[in-house]
């Protein structure tokens, strides 16, 4: 049997691994994994609390979670998409200048 601090310990190391993506690339694709990433390592944390305690709470909790992340995946991709069809790039610095 895994103990549940390996699993915080992996979904610390997920987290960390997404906000130093997030921050240090600056392209939306590679934002948009990033924070792909630090919602499945937070879902990782809920249920390793849950697992000794056996609730399922959180387990609802990661079931919204993962709803968010579906919502996010589809609005986000549509977004990069439109604005790579307008920009002909995907870096967060060139949409500095949008304007309506």
């Amino acid at each position: 049997m895994i103990p549940a601090g390996s699993f915080f310990a992996v979904a610390a190391i997920l987290f960390g691994l997404g906000v130093v993506a997030f921050f240090v690339r600056k392209d939306l694709p590679t934002q948009f994994l990033a924070v792909e990433v630090m919602l499945n390592a937070a879902n990782l944390a809920f249920l390793a609390l849950a697992k000794p305690a056996r609730a399922a709470d959180a387990q609802a909790v990661v079931f919204f979670v993962i709803t968010v992340a579906a919502a996010e995946a589809a609005v986000g991709l549509a977004v990069i998409l439109v604005v790579f069809r307008r920009r002909k790039s995907v870096r967060g610095e060139d949409l500095r200048t949008l304007k309506g």
